[in-house]
């Protein structure tokens, strides 16, 4: 049976909780959003006591479900005042599992200013004193936490970032070679676990919990039906595995898609440069490799391993994200300088998505020029050093923008828009505008079927972002990354995913009742934000898109105000 544990930093105490009822089918993202509608006021400060930091797998966590040590970490988020999940891989989920954790719930803040290591073994927990490891960047203090105490530990962290408070700060979670390298990036929840005077969590491996299962059989023969359709999908079983995703260069290129000199075109000319195709070329010559695991159990194996020069590990996981918003959204052709850009994200706690539109406004303002490679090296340096500067730059790209005068600023709610200029992929456009956590592709990413230039018209692309944001969402509950969600395109796929619902859980499970779960994430989200003051009219793209037109493909973002309204309308959220 799974607790809850529940750490009230204020009075330096731990509590195992038996998990309610009416969180008994809720994990991930879904259980967050439940959660804190029910404890929190959303009108909290963000770094304030009234805020929580949950931390949790999703509802398949602990099963041999492909690709299910997805760990959400939530909360109210200091970049957009509104609710938010982020999401990233690693170890920590699968422990958590085998530690026999549903959530870990850090309340308040210690009126001292004391700060803790969260240490969970098998059947114990602790909060020890946090001195020796405060000013540690993440690559410097997981090194240390496992010397401390032990090789195989699992370990969720913040960097100076957090401990200072920025809103664009990170929440890292170390990988299966013990590098800090999953990030939990998205709206500063670094900041949050900062504000709660925890630097760390410390998860031992020696976690013997094992998942119940209404009918274990019938899970293990739906579970491997379900492998076999992710293997099968040609994204998922050969594409992903071989370039990962910065295959999406190239295609976003052609596209018109691909987010160049701060928005300002869709196409870039040296794209080639910091494509997929290109890193496997470097990297053929320095050791890395492809075809990396972000987390056990993961069968897609989309990430990578990044060497420098010499051979030496420099990042893991450079995925398209961070390419593309500090590659050509910054005209950086140079994959070595994104990676080391991503690798200072990671040691220091940054959001490299927030970072990269951050630098690009900074180019658009005549900071630094487009393409200039040290001088973005530099901005990220001043964040480090917390130089007047630099703090400023660690307030996200909002903040920075409207003090430089910038009316180019790509942002929702606050947060910086991910690798894909709406104007021409308007499916994930109305994703940007409407989801309740600002502009998250990972909140509903939406592709036309087969990259085809239908994603510039504007027809059926709300109704297509509704069904993405509920996918999404349900995948996220689940704790299932939220790649394993292009087989379900064909239902029979879907079928299998609901016997496996319905084996690990009892009773009756269809598409309806799956489905649900997102629709309820969503609802809940969009409630808190609700009662936090965010209206219809926060669901809007920043004004340039509706303005500008795209060079690449000509277009403008045209689907208007009461047609974002029809975005997930699931009834009245007060009920």
């Amino acid at each position: 049976m799974l607790k809850f544990l529940r750490v009230k930093t204020d009075i330096k105490s731990i509590i195992d909780e038996k998990v309610e009822e009416k969180y008994s089918l809720l994990g991930g993202r879904g259980l967050i959003a439940s959660i804190l509608n029910d404890e929190i006021d959303p009108t909290c400060h963000a770094l304030g006591p009234g805020n929580k930091l949950i931390i949790c797998g999703g509802l398949l966590n602990g099963t041999p479900a492909p690709a299910s040590g997805r760990l959400s970490v939530g909360g109210k988020s200091p970049l957009t005042g509104t609710i938010k999940e982020a999401n990233a891989g690693g170890i920590a989920a699968k422990m958590l599992a085998k530690l026999g954790i549903k959530a870990i719930i850090v309340e308040n803040q210690p009126a001292d200013k004391t700060w803790f290591i969260l240490r969970v073994c098998k059947n114990k927990a602790e909060l020890l004193p946090a001195d020796k490891y405060l000013g540690l960047n993440n690559y410097a203090l997981t090194k240390q936490l496992r010397e401390d105490f032990g090789e195989k530990t699992g370990i969720i962290s913040i960097g100076r970032a957090g401990e200072y408070g920025y809103r664009n700060s990170s929440v890292q979670v170390t990988d299966m070679d013990g590098y800090p390298t999953r990030a939990a990036g998205r709206g500063g929840l670094g900041a949050v676990m900062g504000s709660k005077g925890l630097k760390a969590i410390v998860l031992d491996p020696a976690g013997n919990v094992e998942a119940e299962y209404a009918d274990k059989e019938n899970f293990m023969a739906a579970n491997k039906n379900f492998i076999k359709a992710v293997l099968e999908n040609p994204t998922t079983g050969k594409v992903m595995p071989a370039l990962g995703t910065a295959s999406l260069v190239n295609i976003c290129n052609v596209m018109g898609w691909l987010p160049t000199h701060n928005y300002s075109d869709g196409r870039w000319d040296k794209a080639e440069n910091i494509s997929a195709e290109r890193m496997v070329e470097i990297q053929s010559t320095r050791g890395g490799s492809q075809g990396h695991a972000c987390h056990p159990g993961c069968v897609i194996r989309c990430s990578n391993i990044y060497n420098d020069e010499t051979g030496e590990h420099l990042t893991s996981a450079l995925e398209y994200e961070t390419i593309s918003l500090n590659g050509s959204n910054c005209g950086i052709a140079s994959l070595d300088t994104i990676a080391r850009i991503d690798r200072m994200c990671d040691d220091f706690g940054l959001d490299t998505m927030e970072t990269g539109c951050t630098i690009a406004v900074c180019m658009e303002a005549g900071k630094i020029p487009f393409g200039d490679e040290a001088g973005a090296i530099s901005l990220i340096q001043e964040m480090i050093d917390g130089t007047e500067f630099g703090k400023l730059l660690g307030q996200g790209t909002e903040v920075t923008g409207k003090k430089l005068g910038v009316k180019r600023i790509p942002t929702v709610k606050g947060q910086s828009m991910a690798g894909y200029d709406p104007r021409a992929l308007k499916g994930t456009g109305v994703t940007y505008a409407t989801s309740p956590m600002g502009a998250d592709h990972t909140a509903g990413n939406a592709p036309t079927r087969n990259m085809s230039k239908e994603s510039y018209d504007k027809e059926g692309k709300v109704e297509l972002s509704t069904k993405m944001q509920v996918l999404f969402a349900l995948f996220d509950c689940l704790g299932l990354c939220i790649f394993a969600a292009a087989c379900t395109a064909d239902p029979k796929n879907l079928a299998f995913l609901c016997e496996m619902m319905a084996a690990k859980f009892g009773g009756e499970w269809d598409a309806n009742r799956i489905m649900g779960l997102g629709q309820q994430t969503v609802a809940l989200e969009k409630k808190f934000n609700q009662a936090a003051g965010f209206t219809d009219k926060d669901d809007k793209l920043p004004d340039f898109m509706y303005t500008e037109t795209l060079p690449s493909t000509g277009t403008v973002f045209d689907i208007a105000d009461e047609e974002l309204r029809k975005a997930i309308p699931f009834g009245a959220l007060n009920q």
